[in-house]
């Protein structure tokens, strides 16, 4: 298990800077007018300058993809149930997640913007867990089905 986190968390840094950078074009393409928007203002005067804000935001997101990677082995603990998966799952990804896009301003800094981040988080994990378990439960269903047929074949 722990050879499989390592690789996934090896494989999520690359794969967390590529979705940090695609965010930023479809950010730029909804709101800048034109222009590439690759990081927020904010973090840019915070950082000094817009090259160490790029470079700040790229760890970031790089760590975001490990962690968002390595904690995905949770899944795969046939042992707990689904609710438990989720939970521990949903708490680790928002312990990842929250004080990143906190530092690197793609919340508004307040009690507020705190919460509606979260809540668009949340919505977000939501669908792509309902998504995904409509999937597997496709999945089973044809799985089944293909035992079923077999089980015919045999006693026939």
């Amino acid at each position: 298990m722990k050879k499989k986190i390592i690789k996934r968390s090896l494989l999520g840094f690359p794969l967390g800077i590529t979705m940090g950078y695609l965010i930023t074009i479809l950010i730029s393409l909804g709101w800048a007018n034109g222009y590439y928007w690759p990081c927020a203002p904010e973090l840019i005067s915070l950082m000094g300058n817009e090259i160490n804000a790029v470079i700040l935001q790229t760890i970031l997101c790089g760590t975001l993809g490990v962690g968002f990677a390595a904690s995905s082995a949770i899944w795969e603990m046939d042992s707990w149930s689904i609710v438990k998966q989720t939970g521990i799952y949903f708490s680790i990804i928002s312990v990842i997640m929250l004080p990143i896009a906190y530092f690197a301003y793609w919340m508004e800094h307040s009690v507020v913007g705190f919460l509606i981040y979260f809540g668009i988080f949340a919505l977000i994990f939501v669908v792509i867990w309902i998504i995904q378990f409509g999937i597997g439960r496709y999945n089973v269903r044809k799985m089944n089905e293909k035992l079923f047929q077999t089980k015919d074949n045999r006693n026939e």
